[in-house]
This record gives structure tokens, C-alpha cells and sequence, in this order.
């Protein structure tokens, strides 16, 4: 993994361009290069993370007359493959990297070499002869790509934070940031003014001759739709395949010229991962684990029983709420996003401890919950929606999930009522729990904004903005209800939050190359096309993964029900670290600094606080964490 900074049509000094490549310097700290066209065209900074050719594989990568140049961010897998196929017609390759196989595809497919891509990447490549740039992100967004363009020129790179060296403020965007507030960040837009993300899946061209840029997707998931005639296939062949494709892809992210580490809770996710991993590796993999103090979020004991089953050194960083709250800023500065639980700062300090035992790689879970359904809310859609209940039966079977699943409660399971909210029914023909449970944040967010911003909003819908990015017609039309619920959390919610302030950032954030193997785009279009009934059967989440692993894991994960990644809420331990720095943060100078929010009322919510019903605590813990997290970010962009 790596980090660049891009300048596409404008004369700009390089060391401009170094300087804010620098600003990022903890996304690829072995080496920085810079590429500048003899006309002063374009610029292109890159910092590297060496994990594949350590000696050659610097970038920039140019083809042998220098009419393509790129810089990457990220892995391309099966690479020795098209690297034998491009010098069979003719390339010539500098380096033994993986990385340079996009110059010999483009020179090859044009854009359509993205169809010969597997794997976690953003890239840039500059083509001389045609005078463009052509960038592009990887199938669900695992590496992040941002981009601004001002006067016919256009600005790409790897975080933010390197915007600002290169000239422009940073400031939050009011609509933006309401969207945030309300968990329904919009696929195309950032927290800031004027900044722009390239979606998953989506390739961007910007020509010297063009005012505009063009913006296109390449790929997308395309669940079956209902009473399709595709080929039936058997439960016992969907988990032979299911098994098949998921270690090709574990196999697959082995490969590196450093040690591969594992991230390992007490979950089905990564503790298959683990198994499979231990079985195709020829030395013992290190298997990372976050233990917290509180025993419901602890899976400290889970994991230590998967890591020797496995064979593999299991390595646990205990983790306080004091240890959040001193990590919670920076946390929050690498995420460039609004937190909703310590769980980040976890990760940022998991990444760390990791980085100091020697490790840049690092297998992770993240991505099997989107394509097999391990959400508690998911289950609660297919109860309300997804079969024909009576009402009796749905109360009963509500009742037994939110008493299985009492840490979601109120953070990823909303009330067990059925909603009548139009506006979305009328879109995606329900109402997904999931939505719901952060649309209860809607009326309480706008009551903490000022009076000016407030009416501004008045009448919104803030989930109603995300979906107009989205194909709805051609995605969601015909769908059953879970393959629904799936495919706009993927979009909407995997992306945006799970993949950044959970993955990529905090990994990044000290040098740590995560690899997501779930998120294969070859298993998750297999997975794509099996019913419904697979995933989740009989109310048992990921049913058809727990029989794909079995061989590999443990007893007690195979029938383990999941247990999402969560930190302990901040109002646990009062008188902690965390709870003081929520205090200090809100009731001072630094909430009057973020301009949006009537300091009275966020007051008013803080001496309330204690007096709310329990369930109610969890949603405002969430809405309190996203304000501390607004005032540490704007207190950072100012310095």
C-alpha cells in the first residue's frame, strides 16, 4: 500500500507536491518519488510501502518511451500471470512489482483493462499521447481516491489531509456534513468543501481539452433478480464453490516478500480467514486480537481458542477506554470522517502495536457481513418483510433477536415496529431496519444545529440524497428483500465507513497493508447469485460461510452467532478518560470553533444525559461521539 499526489494541468513546483505527499508519508514511509512532465503539464508524487519487489518496484512506473506514467496505491493479484501475457506480446517491464502491469494493460485495453484487475487498488496513470488522465478505484473502495478540480486543473489524492499543502482550505460542507451527522454520507462527496471521492467501482477521465471531467462505473454486484431462470445449484455444491473461491482468495493475498500477518477477533469472519490461511502458509501466521475490559465486548477467549486450533502465535492488545480517548484525535484525523463508536481508535491502536512487532501485511474480516448477510438487521428485515410471518411469529422472532443480540440494541437493531416512511418505501419498496435505525438520528441532530442551519433543512430527507447516486432500477427492481437490504449497506455504508475509519485508515495510519479477502469480486459475484435462503436460513446468519469454514474453525465460532466490532460506549465508565474528553471537548472553545451547532442545546444534551432511558443513551452516545469528532477535525484542519 502506498499514498500519491496528483496535479493534472498546471505548472506546480515539485516540491509543492512533495510537500503534501508528505502529509501522507504514513501511507508509504520506505520511499518517496516524483515524475514531472517536460512541459509541466502534470506532476505525480508517490510514497511507498514496499511489500512486493522491495528492491525495483519504485514508483512513479513509466512504460520504456515514458508516453504512460503512473503512480498506484494498493495490490493487483494474479499479477505473474498478466505480467507473462503482456511480455509474451511484446512489453518490456522495468520492475518485478505488481504495480506495473497497469502500464502494459492500458497500453493494451485502454480503460477496459480495469476488467483484467483483482484486487485493492487506486491509481492515476497520465497518457502522454492523448493528453489525459485515467484514475480509477478498486471494486468496493477498499483504497481511498479524492480528487478537486478548479480552473480546468484536476488534483488527486490519497487522503484529504494532502489538499491542504497544495493550497486549498480546508473547510467542511454544510450539506455534507449534515449527511454525515445522519449516517448517510452521499457516494461522490466527502465532509469537505468542494473535495470529491471517486466511488467503488468507478473509473474517472479527465482530458487536457475538456473543461469537465467524466466520471463511469465498470463493474457492480447484480443480485439475482426474482424468478430468474439462472441454473439452480445445490446447498452442498454453493458451499464446495463457496470454499473454493474464498481460499483461491486468501491464497491469493499470501503472497508478498514480507511476513502476513492476521487480524483476529472471536468472529466467523476472521477466524476463517485464519484457518484457511494457517492451511495454505508454509510458516506460522501471528494472529492480532483487541481485548477490552467489558466482558460483552470481549472476545478474548473465543480468539485464543481459534489461534491454537490453527497453530497460530496469538498475540492480544488490550485496550482501555482511557487508551480510546488518548488515540480518539488522531483516530479521527487519519479517518477524515465522523466516528460513532471508540471501536476506530481501537483499530488505530491495534495498527500500531503491529507496526512495532515488525508487520506491514495484515489479513482482515471486513466485507463477509455485506455479502453474506451477518447483520443483525438483516435478519430483522427478512422477519418483517421477507417471509410470511404472522403477526405473532414476527413479535415472537423480533423478540429472541434483540435479546441475542443486545449489544446491537439500539446502534445496529432499531425497534421491532414495521415503518410506513414513504419517501423510501416508494424508492426501494421497504423501509431497511438498517435505515432506520440511523434515521432516529434525523430529528435529534437537527435539534442541535443552529437555527439558521436547521431551517435550512427543514422538510429534508437525509437518506433520500445517497439513493439518487445509485442505480435503483437497475439494482434494486426486482430484488428480494435481503439482496436489497445487502446491496444499499454495500453501497452506502461498507464504502464509506466500515472500509475507511475500520480498514484502510487506521491500517495506513501506521504503515499496514490490510487485505480484505471477502471483498474478492470473483467470490462476491459467485455469492451474489445464490437465494437468499444460503445466508440466512432458519434465522442463522451466514449460514452457507459457517459450512464453507467448518473444516477450518473451531466449534465454538461454527456456532458462534455474530458479534459485531465494538468498542464499549463512552457512558460505560463515566468517570474515564473518554467520558472527560467529551466533556472538555463539547462544553468548550472547540465546539464554538465548528460552526454548525447551537452550543446551547449540545450543553443541554450533555446535563441530560444521565437521566435518559438506557436504550435512548446508545443513540445519543452516537450522536456525541460524531460532535467530539466534528470539533477534534476542525480543530486540526485550523492548525
Amino acid at each position: 500500500m502506498c499514498g500519491f499526489v496528483v496535479v493534472f494541468g498546471k505548472n506546480i513546483e515539485g516540491e509543492k507536491v512533495m510537500n503534501a505527499l508528505s502529509t501522507i508519508r504514513h501511507r508509504g514511509p520506505d520511499e518517496m518519488g516524483l515524475w514531472e512532465s517536460a512541459d509541466d503539464l502534470i506532476s505525480l508524487g508517490h510514497a511507498r510501502l514496499s511489500i512486493i519487489d522491495l528492491k525495483t518496484g519504485v514508483q512513479p512506473l513509466s512504460n520504456k518511451d515514458q508516453s504512460i506514467v503512473a503512480v498506484v496505491n494498493g495490490e493487483f493479484y494474479g499479477f505473474a500471470e498478466i505480467r507473462k501475457a503482456l511480455q509474451e506480446d511484446g512489453y518490456q517491464f522495468k520492475t518485478s512489482s505488481d504495480s506495473e502491469i497497469i502500464l502494459g494493460l492500458y497500453e493494451r485495453y485502454g480503460v477496459r483493462a480495469l476488467k483484467h484487475l483483482r484486487g485493492e487498488f487506486a491509481f492515476v496513470l497520465f497518457d502522454k499521447r492523448n493528453q489525459l488522465v485515467f484514475a480509477a478505484r478498486d471494486h468496493f473502495g477498499i483504497k481511498p481516491l479524492f480528487f478537486f478540480e478548479h480552473d480546468h486543473v484536476i488534483y488527486f489524492a490519497s487522503e484529504v489531509k494532502a489538499f491542504k499543502s497544495l493550497g486549498l482550505a480546508l473547510s467542511f460542507s454544510e450539506d455534507n456534513f449534515y449527511q454525515n451527522l445522519c449516517v448517510s454520507p452521499n457516494p461522490e462527496e466527502t465532509l469537505f468543501s468542494r473535495i470529491r471521492q471517486i466511488p467503488p467501482a468507478h473509473y474517472l477521465i479527465k482530458s487536457r481539452f475538456s473543461p469537465s471531467h467524466k466520471l463511469q462505473s465498470y463493474w457492480d454486484f447484480n443480485y439475482v433478480k426474482q424468478g430468474s431462470t439462472t441454473a439452480t445449484i445445490s446447498m452442498e455444491d454453493a458451499v464446495l464453490e463457496v470454499r473454493r473461491l474464498l481460499e483461491e482468495a486468501i491464497k491469493l493475498r499470501l503472497h508478498a516478500d514480507v511476513p502476513v500477518a492476521s487480524y483476529l477477533s472471536g468472529g466467523l469472519d476472521s477466524c476463517s480467514i485464519l484457518g484457511i490461511a494457517q492451511t495454505h502458509s508454509s510458516s506460522p501466521i501471528k494472529a492480532y486480537t483487541l481485548t477490552f475490559e467489558h466482558e460483552d465486548y470481549n472476545e478474548d477467549k473465543v480468539a485464543c481458542e481459534m489461534a491454537k486450533h490453527s497453530g497460530s502465535p496469538y498475540i492480544p492488545i488490550q485496550i482501555t477506554q482511557n487508551d480510546i480517548a488518548h488515540a480518539f484525535e488522531d483516530a479521527v484525523w487519519h479517518g477524515e470522517r465522523f466516528l460513532i463508536n471508540g471501536h476506530a481508535a481501537a483499530k488505530f491502536l491495534l495498527s500500531k502495536a503491529v507496526n512495532h512487532d515488525g508487520i506491514k501485511v495484515v489479513l482482515t474480516g471486513e466485507g463477509s457481513d455485506e455479502i453474506f448477510a451477518g447483520y443483525a438487521h438483516f435478519r430483522q428485515d427478512e422477519i418483517l418483510y421477507g417471509n410470511s410471518y404472522s403477526q405473532a411469529e414476527k413479535d415472537a422472532l423480533l423478540k429472541r433477536l434483540q435479546e441475542a443480540n443486545k449489544i446491537s440494541n439500539g446502534f445496529l437493531l432499531t425497534d421491532s415496529g414495521e415503518s410506513t416512511e414513504q419517501a423510501l418505501i416508494n424508492q426501494i419498496g421497504f423501509f431497511p431496519a438498517w435505515m432506520r435505525n440511523f434515521y432516529q438520528l434525523h430529528p435529534r441532530v437537527v435539534n442541535l444545529l443552529s437555527p439558521e442551519i436547521a431551517n435550512k433543512l427543514k422538510g429534508r430527507h437525509p437518506l433520500i440524497f445517497p439513493l439518487n447516486y445509485l442505480d435503483i432500477a437497475g439494482q434494486i427492481d426486482g430484488r428480494d428483500i435481503l439482496s436489497r437490504s445487502l446491496y444499499l449497506w454495500s453501497k452506502l455504508i461498507l464504502p464509506h465507513y466500515m472500509l475507511t475509519v475500520l480498514g484502510d485508515r487506521m491500517e495506513m495510519s501506521h504503515s499496514i497493508e490490510g487485505r480484505v479477502p471477502f471483498l474478492d469480486h470473483k467470490l462476491v459475484e459467485f455469492v451474489a447469485t445464490l437465494p437468499s435462503s444460503f445466508k440466512i436460513k432458519e434465522l442463522k446468519e451466514k449460514f452457507i460461510l459457517r459450512e464453507a469454514a467448518k473444516p477450518f474453525i473451531t466449534k465454538t465460532v461454527y456456532e458462534r452467532q455474530k458479534h459485531p466490532f465494538l468498542a464499549p460506549p463512552a457512558y460505560l465508565e463515566k468517570d474515564s478518560a473518554m467520558s472527560d474528553l467529551i466533556e472538555d471537548t463539547l462544553r468548550g472553545d472547540d465546539l464554538k470553533r465548528v460552526p454548525f451547532f447551537d452550543r446551547n442545546a449540545v450543553v443541554n444534551l450533555l446535563d441530560g444525559f444521565d437521566a435518559l432511558p438506557a436504550e435512548e443513551k446508545t443513540v445519543v452516545d452516537i450522536i456525541l461521539l460524531q460532535i467530539l469528532s466534528a470539533c477534534l477535525l476542525q480543530k486540526r484542519m485550523s492548525a
